[in-house]
This record gives structure tokens, C-alpha cells and sequence, in this order.
């Protein structure tokens, strides 16, 4: 799934090819990805080396809307592409921030020089990551009257947004969950169910509390009505300040960007798991069980990994125990057939 991954493959693509020298002419190309970030991607015929990548996206909160790149992303990107591209100011019109990428600067090693690449292609994670960052290290917490903090909505993803409600002791993360039909509903419910439970137990003691509630939690009491509106309930992630402090902070702030996504991943694999049950799914749970340690790995989630086997395992085997009765019917009624023996004929008795 796109939102998955930190790395655009389009901008990968585009960057090989510039700075493999296939193009001989000027290169002026613009990128459209994930519904609302936009790409420019520049370079000259004179100077193949050069390349000027700038980039604009929608705030990640609609509260904080600005044109301007913040402050606190600009730093980040400043630290991230140090040895790798440089930040132009100002940035190219129309675009909230421009990197100049020198080819001739990169790594010479082929793998280095492609994991620079791709490192660069993560431009717009990287952006999105420092805006939740400093939501949650730096945002004060706005009480209402009720006592209540009054919920940030936060737009990652065009029609699934969620919220982040920040408090002195805590911050909360509640995602609406919506789903395309019933069977889907019933899979995430039953994940839902089983997240709770290991965020609950004495061994995940340090990993955020999950919480999952099939009606609107009061946190959200006064939102517009189309937020509430869901059939896979909210699920609820308390967030405390050393989940984002130190090496884990990236990783974590990546993982509540992208949750809503690894769930209808979730679901998609299990669900294909049910239905075709063959060797190719088993390649799809490896994938799955990878991103499972990526949602927890602050965690420390060897018992929820071992969970999602089992769940997997008993829906498996329901499906192959129906499909087991259904042959045994069939062999019954083929091979085990009684056979009907006519009747005796009545003789009448002589005299």
C-alpha cells in the first residue's frame, strides 16, 4: 500500500534515471502523489549533476495552515540530507521547499548510492513526521469548559482523518475505522480485540495503551457528524512522552501516521488468507508479520506477533474444516451410498 511506504517508488524511478545520464535535454517534470503532495523535478543539459527536487503538501492539520514550510521541519530536513542535497532558499515558486541535489556528490558504491537515493525519495515522510513530531512534543494541551482538551484532526490521508488529543500527563490518538463491507468489519474487530488484550498484558507494560470502542469515546463529543460516523468503531492509542523521545520517536511518529493503513493491510491479508488459502499468502503474512514489529516495535511485540500467527492459523483451519465436511458429505453420499434392496415378493400360501 502506498501510505505504507516512506519512499516514493515514482521519485526513485525519476532520480535513477537523471543521474544515469539517460537524459540528454533539458528535464522539467512534475509529480502528483498520494491525492495532495506535488513533486518538480528540474534539470539541465549543461549541468546533469544538478537536480532541484521542490515539494508542497497540505499541512498535516488544517488548524496550522500555511504555505511556509514550519520551522521545525525545515530543521530536520536540514539534518537528514545533510551529506546528500542542499536546501535552496528561497524555494521555487508555487512550492514550499526546494532540495539541489549534486549526483556528483553522492556515494560512488552502488548500494550507497541508491539508498542515498531513496533516502532523498522519503523527502515527503520525513516532512510529514517532523509536523507530528512537534505536535506532540510541543502543542499545549486546549481545555474546553467540560474539562475536556479540545481533539486536533489530523489529515494524513484525505477521507480517513483521526484525531490527537493532547493532555499534560498523556496525548491520545483516536482513529475512526471504516471499512468496505461487513466481512471486513468482523476480521479488523477480532484484530482490534487481540491488540487490546496485548497492550494489556503485564510483559507490554511500556508500549502505548490500546483501546477500542464501538461508539464515539468523549474525547470527540462535538465533532462534526461525518467523523463519528463509522462501522468499524474507534480505536484509541495513549501515546506517553518516551514513546517519542530518542531513536524510537521517527519510527513511532511514522507508525500513528500510517496505522489506519497497516489495519486495511491487515485486513486484506487475512481476509486473502480465508479465501484462497494457497502458498502465496504465506508470503503476504512474512510481509505482514514485518510491519507488525514495525507498528510495536516500541513494544517489544514477540507476543502479539505470536498472536496474529494463531488468529491466522484458527481461520485457516476453520475454512479447511468446512471444506473437509463438505468432502465427507460428498464421499458419503458417492461411496457410502445403502444400497436399497427390493422388496421380496409375497407368495400366497397353497392350500
Amino acid at each position: 500500500m502506498a501510505f505504507f511506504n516512506r519512499v516514493s517508488p515514482a521519485l526513485v524511478e525519476i532520480l535513477n534515471k537523471l543521474q544515469s545520464g539517460e537524459s540528454l535535454t533539458d528535464f522539467d517534470h512534475n509529480l502528483h502523489e498520494y491525492g495532495s503532495v506535488r513533486y518538480n523535478i528540474q534539470a539541465s543539459a549543461s549541468s546533469p549533476q544538478i537536480v532541484n527536487l521542490s515539494t508542497w503538501m497540505p499541512p498535516l492539520s488544517p488548524e496550522f495552515s500555511s504555505d511556509c514550510l514550519p520551522d521545525c521541519a525545515l530543521q530536520d530536513v536540514k539534518r537528514v540530507y545533510l551529506d546528500s542535497a542542499e536546501v535552496v532558499e528561497p524555494s521555487k515558486q508555487g512550492y514550499m521547499l526546494t532540495l539541489r541535489i549534486d549526483f556528483a556528490e553522492l556515494p560512488q558504491r552502488k548500494e550507497d548510492r541508491m539508498k542515498a537515493i531513496s533516502e532523498i525519495s522519503s523527502l515527503h515522510a520525513v516532512i510529514l513526521s517532523s509536523q507530528m513530531k512537534d505536535m506532540l512534543w510541543n502543542l499545549e494541551p486546549r481545555y474546553m469548559g467540560n474539562g475536556m482538551c479540545n481533539p486536533i484532526k489530523i489529515v494524513h490521508q484525505l477521507k480517513e482523518p483521526f484525531f490527537v488529543i493532547k493532555m499534560l500527563e498523556k496525548t491520545t490518538v483516536i482513529y475512526p475505522m471504516r471499512f468496505k463491507d461487513d466481512t471486513d468489519v468482523i476480521l479488523a474487530t477480532s484484530f482490534f480485540q487481540e491488540l487490546v488484550d496485548v497492550s494489556n498484558l503485564e510483559a507490554h507494560y511500556k508500549a502505548p495503551r490500546c483501546t477500542w470502542s464501538p461508539i464515539p469515546p468523549l474525547e470527540l463529543r462535538g465533532e462534526p457528524f461525518q467523523y463519528l460516523t463509522t462501522n468499524g468503531g474507534f480505536v484509541s492509542l495513549e501515546i506517553f512522552s518516551q514513546h517519542i523521545r530518542g531513536t524510537k520517536a521517527d519510527n513511532t511518529v511514522w507508525n500513528l501516521l500510517t496505522f489506519i493503513s497497516y489495519v486495511k493491510y491487515h485486513v486484506k491479508v487475512i481476509r486473502s488468507a480465508r479465501i484462497r488459502g494457497d502458498e502465496d499468502v504465506k508470503k503476504h503474512q512474512i510481509g505482514g508479520h514485518k510491519n507488525v514489529k514495525k507498528l510495536m516495535n516500541f513494544s517489544r511485540s514477540k507476543m502479539f506477533k505470536k498472536r496474529y500467527t494463531i488468529i491466522t492459523n484458527k481461520i485457516k483451519k476453520f475454512h479447511y474444516r468446512i471444506k473437509i465436511k463438505w468432502l465427507l458429505h460428498r464421499f458419503r453420499r458417492q461411496w457410502l451410498r445403502v444400497q436399497k434392496i427390493p422388496l421380496l415378493r409375497k407368495y400366497r400360501k397353497l392350500d
